[in-house]
């Protein structure tokens, strides 16, 4: 494992966190002088924006609603957004809903006005300077996407996921408002709160893990351990649901310095050809890859373990295997399922996901283990 002397961060602005705070999205904006805004949204949360709406009409801005399809953003929902956006003329951009609405966010803020293309920029360090304020709204606790310099598409075509990384992503403001996600679903309350959990697992478990994201990691693995079988029984204990969405915004601080690793490489097939929740795809395979990983790192898996509420007994071993014993029963209780064959996956299928999973080295790189494509087709198969 290496350890970087040198930590850059590209951190939100302004975060705002507690009950009510969306609102202050609108005077936010409009101290910048932005007058006509468009939000980046999704229909099943659409009455949950008209908060905002108002709060803008009493600023004196106009805004706009984009809806964005269900499911993950593909390069066609993206250039329609950024067409929307010119049309309107937009001053600024709000992303108000999960990580696909605020990745397609952030991707407009950025490409709106025609000077790069998204294909001209998929992969690190390749975006101009944004032009557009940005904020970020998440009704989620999941992605964490309101404090990453990282956005995620679809490829219909390639049937693969694509990244954009660069500073110029990270959003101006963030509001962490627990009463926008009270009306979440169980489903999409387990599935966002395991894809959080495994951005802090691999942050923490990473090739180039640093002490200071460590402590964020950490702190995002006890939250959500503590607090995601009460957020999943319950939708109106809203402690439980801010404890989460601070969980998955330290979760998203640990990808620009840190990232993710095999994980999330080896899920890209599973949302790009078979759409898969993103969640739920790392929840499928986390266990399987933590097994993998365990020889490399015995103790850093163990640290999870006490993280996640395990009593550890000194032997690192033992005491990580019954940390992937207890997310694999956390995944069990919150109603996640726990096999690809689910999904109508084969043996048959192994092969082909494999091949494109291997391909994702921007975060097999970061792995404590080498995966090769023979690693990588025995990982799925033991989670069929």
């Amino acid at each position: 494992m290496t350890t970087p002397a040198t930590l850059t961060l590209h951190n939100v602005k302004t975060v705002r966190s507690g009950r009510g705070v969306a609102a202050e999205c609108a005077r936010d904006l409009a101290l910048l002088g932005c007058g006509r805004v468009l939000i980046v949204t999704g229909a099943p949360i659409r009455a949950l924006c008209r908060g905002l709406e108002d709060a803008l009409a009493a600023q004196g801005c106009a805004a706009q609603l984009h809806e964005a399809r269900d499911g993950e953003p593909t390069l066609e929902d993206l250039a329609a957004a950024i067409a929307a956006a010119e049309r309107f003329g937009a001053d600024a951009v709000v992303g108000f809903g999960g990580g696909s609405a605020m990745d397609v966010a952030k991707l407009v803020a950025a490409l709106a006005g025609g000077r790069q293309r998204i294909l001209d920029v998929v992969g690190i360090d390749l975006l101009a300077p944004r032009r557009l304020p940005l904020a970020c709204i998440p009704t989620t606790a999941g992605t964490g996407s309101e404090a990453t310099p990282i956005a995620i598409v679809e490829d219909s075509e390639a049937l693969l996921k694509k990244g954009v990384v660069s500073p110029h992503l990270v959003p101006d403001f963030a509001y962490l408002d627990p009463e926008l996600t009270r009306s979440m679903p169980r489903s999409v309350t387990a599935a966002t709160g395991i894809d959080a959990l495994t951005h802090c697992i691999e942050a923490y478990a990473n090739r180039f893990a640093h002490p200071v994201v460590d402590a964020w990691a950490i702190e995002g693995i006890r939250l959500i351990a503590a607090n995601i079988e009460r957020a999943c029984t319950d939708g109106d204990d809203l402690e439980a649901r801010a404890a989460m969405l601070r969980a998955s915004h330290l979760g998203g601080q640990c990808l620009g310095p840190v990232n993710t690793a095999a994980v999330h490489a080896l899920a890209y097939p599973l949302g790009g050809e078979f759409h898969i929740a993103h969640g739920v795809a790392n929840s499928l395979l986390l266990p399987h890859v933590l097994r993998f990983n365990l020889e490399a790192a015995p103790a850093r898996y163990a640290a999870i373990a006490g993280a996640l509420g395990i009593a550890c007994s000194g032997d690192d071993r033992a005491d990580a295997l019954r940390g992937i014993e207890e997310i694999e029963r956390l995944s069990a209780a919150i109603g996640i399922e726990r096999h690809l064959s689910a999904f109508g996956i084969s043996s048959n299928t192994i092969p082909h996901m494999a091949a494109a999973a291997i391909t994702v080295q921007r975060l097999l790189s970061r792995n404590l283990r080498e995966v090769t494509e023979e690693d990588a087709r025995a990982i799925y198969q033991a989670a069929l």
